[in-house]
């Protein structure tokens, strides 16, 4: 796992075919809005968060958030437990987003 700067963040992701962003607030938090082309893993999912990271390729690249960067370091961390090398945590979260929320 690696904690990124929202600028890293953004330029490690613009530049990263194998980038995939993962969401893992709740739903009423994502409903506020969301960085755009995130997926939805909520990681108070319990089993069904858990689920989802097993089903999620090894190969690709994870670009996670979540409020304030708690919960992404906490999600970062059990991706990386489950064999997925590249997580990678935006440090303050969405909070801290300057770009466009859908």
């Amino acid at each position: 796992m690696a904690d990124l700067s929202q600028q890293n963040w953004k330029q490690q992701l613009d530049n990263d075919s194998q980038a995939v962003i993962i969401d893992v607030r709740t739903a009423d938090e994502v409903a506020e809005g969301q960085i755009e082309g995130a997926v939805h893993i909520d990681i108070f999912g319990g089993p069904a968060f858990m689920q989802a990271v097993e089903q999620l390729d090894p190969e690709k690249s994870y670009y996670v958030y979540c409020r304030s960067g708690n919960r992404s370091g906490q999600a970062c961390a059990i991706m990386n437990a489950k064999g997925i090398a590249k997580a990678y945590n935006l440090i303050g979260g969405v909070m801290s987003w300057e770009g466009p929320l859908v």
